[in-house]
């Protein structure tokens, strides 16, 4: 028998342009979806974040490493692989993400590390971030 959990799971792995339309089966209407760069509510501002995601990052491929289930909560770590700006880009993360009692996500809270994982990819703010962290780091 397929959970919720896992249906959603699949949802994410599979996740096109084309299959961006099918969202509402999975997430609630008032849904809240949280990334280091945005914080929205409901489907429509959720689908555009990950429109905005497929418009500028190519080759997308998500894959949950880890899933855990208590109650109506599940922990996903995963790994985001895609092109961006023509050169490979790769992180790790972790969701926390919460469902209704019908089974649809109410709340999906993404957790990485923006700084390393995003900025300090820019040409000039990249670089001065790295440098703080290894100053900042433990030897």
């Amino acid at each position: 028998m397929s959970t919720p959990q896992s249906r959603y799971r699949r949802y994410l792995e599979n996740l096109t342009p084309e299959t961006l339309g099918s969202i509402g089966e999975f997430v609630a209407e008032d849904v809240r979806f949280k990334d280091p760069f945005n914080d929205v509510r409901g489907i429509a501002h959720m689908t555009l974040v990950f429109r905005h995601m497929f418009d500028n990052v190519d080759d997308i491929r998500f894959t949950v490493d880890y899933m855990a289930t208590d109650g109506d909560m599940c922990l996903m770590t995963w790994r985001f692989e895609g092109v961006l700006r023509g050169e490979a880009w790769c992180f790790d993360g972790a969701s926390a993400v919460t469902f209704d009692r019908t089974g649809l996500v109410i709340e999906h809270i993404d957790h990485w590390d923006a700084a390393r994982d995003f900025y300090e990819r820019l040409p000039v703010i990249g670089r001065l971030l790295v440098w703080f962290r290894r100053r900042l780091a433990a030897r």
